[in-house]
C-alpha cells in the first residue's frame, strides 16, 4: 500500500498514548514566529527601557568634546575614568537586549509546550547526515510553505515599516539644526513607534502561526483504525487472549467451587435450572455460607456432585431462587432466609443425627 493511501486512512485524532509518545520524542507543535514575537518585545522593552537612557548619558559625556574641547582634563586617570563610563553604557544599550532576548527565546518554549526533556533528538541518526534526507527535507512541501511564510512575513514587515519610515522623511531636514539631546529624543519616538508597529503585525503573525502549526502537529500524528486497534493491543491487551484468560479463571473458579460441594451439608434445587449448595459450621459461622451456585448445566453438575458425595438434595424452587440472587458465593445467607433455611439445617442435622 502506498504512503499516499496510508495518508488518507488516517483520519482519527490521535489518542493521549500517542502524543505522550511523541513528545516523549521531542515532537511538539512550536511556532517559530513566537519565538521572533517575544525577542522582538525584549528587544522593544529594552530599547524603552535603557535605550533612551544610555543615548543621552552618551551625549551628555560627548558634549563637551564638541562644545568645549579645551576645557576637558587631558590626564590619564580623568580618561580612562570616561572611558569605562562610555563602555558601560555602551554594554547597557547592547547587552541587555541580548540578555532579554535569550530570556525570551527560553520563555517562548516554555509557554508552548512547557519544559521539555528528549534524549531522542541526541542519538545520532543516519538521516541527520544522509545527503538524500537532507535534499528530502529542503525540497518539501512544508520547507517550501515556510520560504513563502518568510517571504510574506518579510514584505508585511517592510510594509509596516516603510508605513512609519516614509512619512518621515520630510522631516530629515528639522533634525539637522536640533540639539544633540533632542535629536536622540526625536529619534528614540520614532524607534519606538516603529518596535511597537513591527510587534502588534508580529503579534497577528504568530497568533496564525501557532493555529496552523498545532493544526499540522495533530495533523501529522492522526491515526487509523488499524493503528488505533494496534494500541488497544498493546495497552489492554489482545481481546481474544483477554476472553480466554477470563475463560480460564472462571473454569478455575468453578473447578474450586465444585470442590466444596462434597463438603456442603445440603443442596437446594429449583428443582432443574437452579441448584445452591449450603454449609453450616455452628463454630465458626453465626449463619449458613452457600459454598456453590449455579444455573442449569452447573446447577446440574452440582447436583450430580452433591449425589455422588452423599450430600441431601432438596427441591424448594422459591428459596433456591431467593438464595441465588441474593447471596454470593463464600457469603452468609442475609437474616430473611434465616427461617427457611434453618427448618432444612435442623431437618438435615436429624437425619444425620447431628445436634444443631
Amino acid at each position: 500500500m502506498s504512503e499516499d493511501n496510508d495518508d488518507s486512512q488516517k483520519t482519527e485524532d490521535p489518542t493521549s498514548k500517542r502524543l505522550d509518545e511523541a513528545r516523549a520524542e521531542g515532537r511538539v507543535p512550536k511556532s517559530q514566529e513566537f519565538n521572533h514575537l517575544l525577542m522582538i518585545l525584549a528587544f522593544t522593552l529594552a530599547v524603552i527601557l535603557f535605550g533612551r537612557y544610555a543615548g543621552q548619558q552618551i551625549v551628555n559625556m560627548s558634549l563637551p568634546f564638541f562644545e568645549a574641547p579645551d576645557q576637558i582634563p587631558t590626564d590619564l586617570g580623568h580618561l580612562i575614568n570616561m572611558a569605562w563610563r562610555i563602555l558601560g553604557l555602551v554594554l547597557l544599550a547592547g547587552v541587555a537586549p541580548i540578555v532579554l532576548a535569550f530570556l525570551a527565546a527560553f520563555g517562548a518554549g516554555y509557554l508552548q509546550f512547557g519544559l521539555l526533556w528528549s534524549a531522542e533528538n541526541l542519538m545520532p541518526s543516519l538521516d541527520k547526515i544522509s545527503p538524500m534526507a537532507g535534499f528530502k527535507r529542503i525540497f518539501s512541501l512544508r520547507s517550501v510553505a515556510e520560504l513563502v511564510k518568510g517571504i510574506l512575513k518579510i514584505t508585511i514587515v517592510a510594509t509596516i515599516v516603510g508605513y512609519f519610515i516614509v512619512p518621515s522623511i520630510g522631516d530629515l531636514h528639522k533634525l539637522i539644526g536640533m540639539e544633540m539631546v533632542q535629536l536622540v529624543a526625536a529619534i528614540s519616538d520614532k524607534v519606538h513607534i516603529l518596535l511597537i508597529g513591527v510587534f502588534c503585525v508580529m503579534g497577528v503573525i504568530a497568533a496564525a502561526d501557532i493555529l496552523y502549526q498545532r493544526w499540522e502537529y495533530m495533523k501529522s500524528l492522526r491515526m487509523s483504525r488499524q493503528d488505533l486497534r494496534d494500541e488497544y493491543k498493546q495497552t489492554e491487551g489482545d481481546p481474544l487472549v483477554k476472553g480466554r484468560l477470563r475463560q480460564l479463571r472462571m473454569e478455575r473458579a468453578r473447578r474450586r467451587m465444585m470442590g466444596e460441594v462434597p463438603k456442603a451439608d445440603v443442596v437446594v434445587t429449583n428443582p432443574t435450572h437452579y441448584a445452591v449448595a449450603l454449609k453450616y459450621d455452628q463454630t465458626a459461622m453465626s449463619a449458613p455460607k452457600v459454598v456453590a451456585k449455579g444455573t442449569d448445566k452447573v446447577a446440574l453438575r452440582i447436583r450430580e456432585v452433591a449425589e455422588e458425595a452423599d450430600v441431601p438434595v432438596i427441591e424448594n424452587p422459591p428459596l433456591a431462587r431467593g438464595l441465588y440472587a441474593a447471596v454470593d458465593i463464600d457469603q452468609e445467607i442475609p437474616p430473611e432466609y434465616y427461617k427457611a433455611v434453618a427448618e432444612l439445617i435442623s431437618y438435615i442435622f436429624k437425619l444425620k443425627k447431628r445436634r444443631l
